[in-house]
């Protein structure tokens, strides 16, 4: 029994030293200068800014973050901010207290999520990326993106409608993946496939039915191309119902 109520007394102490403790934290946190701020995200995405490109950003906000104290920085603004550069997807501001030998330290950290590209458009009115949700954002000296290019004329909303849903396709498509390296939009609408493989052009025409035009051009590449014919068509056309027409050097 006594060593029952020891335990339960050990327990209660406990409990009020944490309380007590995240009591001072809370409270004395709001006088914490911020020390510094950290900029946090993935080293691995496919295209980034560099921390002093989002550090500026978090600076225009209030150049005189550090030495603030953590109450009086404005979180939500910062974020707000830095989301305006259409390569960041999201922006996350977090106050943290650490503790050092002898005292708090105020850490104030930006989380970015960079958009992800999916494509890069190529046209005589400018040149931008989308990701997979149709979102554009600029191309720039500071990254770059090993993704396919999309040239010729398209306007935005059909890049975003008809074109967008297409490249996802090749994406997931292990084979066409690694087949198309380029894709041209003509005046007239019609969409040209340049391949990896080969020195034959593939006509789509639109991208209406593209699932079927395909996997009629797979099927021509197994029966006819695979059988060392590489060399000896200039272009494919499946832009025609159920009609695969080559045409010879």
């Amino acid at each position: 029994m006594l060593r029952k109520l020891m335990k339960l007394t050990g327990l209660l102490v406990l409990i009020v030293i944490l309380v007590t403790t995240l009591a001072f934290t809370s409270h004395e946190g709001k006088n914490i200068a911020c020390s510094n701020i950290e900029v946090d995200f993935k080293s691995d995405d496919i295209i980034r800014l560099s921390q002093n490109d989002i550090l500026r950003m978090v600076k225009s906000v209030d150049s005189k973050i550090v030495g603030k104290s953590l109450n009086e920085i404005n979180s939500e603004e910062i974020e707000l901010e830095v989301e305006k550069n259409k390569t960041i997807e999201k922006a996350e501001v977090f106050k943290v207290l650490v503790k050092d030998s002898t005292s708090y330290k105020g850490i104030l950290t930006v989380k970015v999520k960079h958009r992800k590209p999916v494509v890069r458009i190529v046209t005589t009115d400018g040149s931008y990326y989308l990701d997979k949700k149709g979102n554009r954002f600029p191309v720039s000296i500071k990254y770059t993106a090993d993704v396919l290019a999309v040239t010729g004329k398209i306007s935005e909303k059909r890049a975003v409608e008809e074109l967008l849903p297409f490249v996802q396709y090749l994406e997931d498509d292990d084979f066409w993946k690694a087949q198309i390296q380029q894709i041209h939009v003509q005046a007239d609408g019609d969409v040209i496939l340049t391949p990896l493989i080969g020195d034959q052009l593939i006509e789509l025409g639109s991208f209406e039915n593209y699932e079927k035009k395909l996997r009629n051009m797979r099927a021509f590449y197994e029966q006819v191309l695979a059988k060392n014919n590489w060399d000896k068509y200039k272009s494919v056309s499946v832009k025609y119902e159920n009609q695969v027409i080559a045409k010879k050097r």
